[in-house]
């Protein structure tokens, strides 16, 4: 651990040096970073939380349907994804294949058997 040397103390203020002001800054937000990794650690530990591999972002950004990239991604197939959201799974196609929208109870109900948050199945904006 760093150790930082007063310029000027009163009872009020201390005056650092500003190497040692930034080096403390430095500091503080490790501990910051490190906390908020420890949470995340313990989130995913616990199942309440989980990693995203970087090949689901990708083929997200890349403008994939969400259905379909997280449909994969839980390893699920097209018919036991219909099965489990109780959607015809014609209808499941269409929405992956970008031909319907999805009605906001079917998405709900994919959501759901997904283990994903609706927004999590919106299509990502392309440039």
């Amino acid at each position: 651990m760093t150790e930082f040397r007063p310029l000027a103390e009163t009872a009020d203020t201390v005056t650092l040096s500003r190497a040692d002001y930034d080096a403390m800054l430095d500091a503080l937000e490790d501990a910051a970073d490190l906390t908020a990794i420890r949470d995340v650690s313990a989130r995913v530990a616990a199942g309440q939380d989980e990693y995203v591999p970087t090949s689901v972002i990708e083929r997200l950004a890349a403008g994939e349907h969400p259905v379909r990239v997280w449909r994969e991604h839980r390893g699920m197939t097209g018919r036991a994804l219909a099965e489990a959201a109780h959607v015809p799974a014609s209808y499941l196609c269409e929405i992956e294949a970008g031909r319907k929208p999805g009605s906001f109870q079917a998405m709900a109900a994919i959501a759901g058997a997904l283990r994903v948050q609706m927004e999590d199945l919106k299509p990502w904006p392309q440039e």
